[in-house]
């Protein structure tokens, strides 16, 4: 069980590096396309595409990292006034739910990644199954970490409002 852990480890912080470099570079491009715009007059007519790009990337990638992480919004008040045992049918649920959702993502994402193949992004000429490519790589991610909760207790991260700094 060791070595699972240490190989999801490691593919976790492939992940969460992924995520940082691209977060870098949308910031370096821009930055750049604001320096450019006000130092040399000149919009390079790739760079509000390619953050755009990395943004929606960025974006559902962090889906399903705030499911590992367990940091997705939860209302649990009307669940948190039922017995246990209808609280726990209410998180498997739940991550029933996160795997049913992930598998949408994967099948619809891919379908619809495959129907943009031909349509090209009018800034870099790359082709917009690039920039739909996310949603069934977020869905893969998701099944994953939605298939690991379902061996940890609890959907949502337990807060305590009474910690200290």
């Amino acid at each position: 069980m060791t070595l699972f852990k240490k190989v999801k480890s490691v593919f976790d912080q492939i992940i969460d590096n992924f995520a940082a470099l691209m977060i870098g570079v949308m910031a370096i491009i821009v930055a750049g396309t604001v320096l450019s715009r006000y130092v040399f007059d000149y919009t390079p007519r790739w760079s509000a595409e390619v953050s755009l790009l990395l943004l929606i990337w960025v974006g559902f990638i962090g889906i399903a990292v705030g499911f590992r992480e367990k940091l997705h919004i939860g209302v649990g008040l009307f669940v948190g006034m039922m017995p246990k045992s209808l609280q726990t049918v209410c998180d498997y649920i739940a991550k029933i739910l996160v795997i049913v959702v992930a598998i949408a993502f994967i099948n619809y994402g891919y379908r619809f990644t495959v129907l943009m193949g031909t349509s090209t992004m009018a800034g870099t000429g790359w082709p917009q199954s690039i920039l739909y490519g996310a949603i069934p790589v977020s869905g893969v991610l998701m099944l994953i970490y939605g298939i690991e909760l379902m061996f940890k207790k609890g959907m949502h991260q337990e807060w305590d409002d009474n910690l200290e700094e």
